[in-house]
């Protein structure tokens, strides 16, 4: 903003009302493209993110202590989950069904998997709808994630791998994109 007024000190006085009005509108603009994006305070790792599990099982309590009562307990390895808070040792997770609790960071791994939503989605050769289909994954799958374009993500699964539609997955952000 500064910057800007600096700019214009030298304009005409005619063009006097125009300077706030386009100070205002690069505010506007540069704040929607800058949006700040909020960060866990433990981490500092982007808030919400995914993970998945690590462990085989893993204990969702209410609350991030071990006093808290366990709601239930997560029996997949490598099911996503979405970080919406950390504390500490712990971090507040989402399942693919919007369920949640509190598990202790060590239950939990940065590689990054996906769950296929679409029944009988085509894995294809190039993220194209037109290319070969390499394999097809039923709904419930648990794949890792690879590359992802703005439209299509790279899946792995049992030696199979291939290009699925973003919208035919869960655990990847609509606007990620990954080399």
């Amino acid at each position: 903003m500064i910057y800007i007024q600096t700019v214009f000190r030298a304009v005409p006085a005619a063009f006097s009302t125009l300077v706030p009005l386009v100070a205002l509108m690069v505010s506007l603009v540069g704040g929607a493209a800058h949006a700040e994006v909020k960060r866990g305070q433990v981490t500092n790792l982007p808030i919400p993110r995914f993970v998945s599990m690590k462990a085989t099982e893993g204990n969702v309590r209410r609350g991030p202590s071990l006093s808290h009562r366990i709601d239930w307990v997560y029996r997949r390895k490598d099911l996503p989950l979405r970080i919406t808070a950390e504390f500490g040792h712990w971090r507040q997770v989402r399942d693919i069904d919007g369920a949640g609790g509190w598990v202790h960071y060590s239950l939990l791994s940065g590689v990054r998997t996906v769950i296929v939503e679409s029944a009988s989605t085509n894995l294809m050769a190039r993220p194209q709808s037109d290319s070969h289909v390499e394999a097809i994954a039923e709904k419930g799958v648990i794949a890792r994630l690879g590359a992802c374009t703005v439209e299509w993500c790279e899946i792995r699964k049992d030696g199979h791998k291939g290009w699925v539609q973003k919208t035919a997955l869960w655990g990847v952000m609509a606007d990620e994109v990954r080399d």
